[in-house]
């Protein structure tokens, strides 16, 4: 059981990706995987998990929805935050074999859950995977991250709610149609817990094996307080990654 003691680290870059989400670049480097978390921490206020966008440099993406975050989307450059981890269990790649052809690996982010995928596929197309990557946002004004992974050399496809920008519709139709054009090695998925239950079934459907990263709202980020609970599985320390399917 992992209890670190928070470290201090600086703001030393901050970008907004939109209207209400802002990415905070440290200067903190850590030995974590994608899928992993921090707990980030303000004296005086809370302490609240993030998943890595990126370890070395460390780099959170913060959506502003309360107190914590609104916080966080104060700090200028030079300001302190505090962070605990990683914590928790992260993706996991098989090493890419030469002698045999590999599919390519599809990613499907709902909302703020694209964060940890970005990791994981600048992971993956450095270790020679071939990444197709559907992103799922309400409207046009709240998808993130899209030139991020095309940067990253991978394929991107855009859903809309409202079909104000991409495909209308939810992420999950659009990864269904992707895998009857052309088969892929496995799924990996981050978001709201409907899309996950949407993504779990389609792997089960489509006899692929799928990793699922949950997010919950915990106090302690290591498995005593019980309040990342999910049907008996802790997402903290058990998770946040699931294995599913094939």
């Amino acid at each position: 059981m992992k209890t670190s003691l928070p470290q201090v680290a600086r703001i030393v870059e901050l970008i907004d990706e939109g209207p209400t989400v802002r990415t905070l670049v440290l200067d903190l480097h850590l030995e974590a995987a994608p899928g992993q978390f921090v707990m980030a921490w303000l004296p005086g206020l809370s302490e609240r998990p993030f998943s890595l966008v990126r370890a070395e440099p460390v780099t959170l993406t913060v959506a502003r929805v309360g107190p914590f975050s609104s916080a966080l989307h104060t700090l200028a450059i030079g300001d302190w935050l505090w962070l605990r981890g990683p914590l928790g269990q992260p993706f996991t790649l098989s090493p890419v074999d030469p002698s045999h052809t590999r599919l390519p690996l599809l990613l499907i982010g709902g909302g703020y859950g694209v964060a940890p995928l970005h990791f994981l596929a600048e992971d993956a197309c450095k270790s020679g995977w071939t990444v197709t990557v559907v992103i799922g946002a309400r409207t046009a004004p709240d998808l993130i991250f899209a030139r991020r992974f095309e940067a990253l050399g991978a394929r991107v496809a855009i859903t809309t709610d409202d079909g104000s920008l991409g495909e209308p519709g939810v992420a999950t139709d659009t990864a269904e149609r992707l895998l009857m054009e052309m088969a892929h090695e496995a799924i990996y998925a981050c978001g709201p817990e409907p899309m996950l239950e949407a993504v779990e079934s389609l792997a089960l459907r489509r006899a692929l094996p799928a990793q699922l990263s949950y997010e919950r709202v915990m106090r302690c980020g290591f498995g005593v307080c019980g309040s990342c609970a999910r049907e008996g599985w802790l997402v903290c320390r058990d998770g946040p990654v699931r294995h599913v399917g094939a």
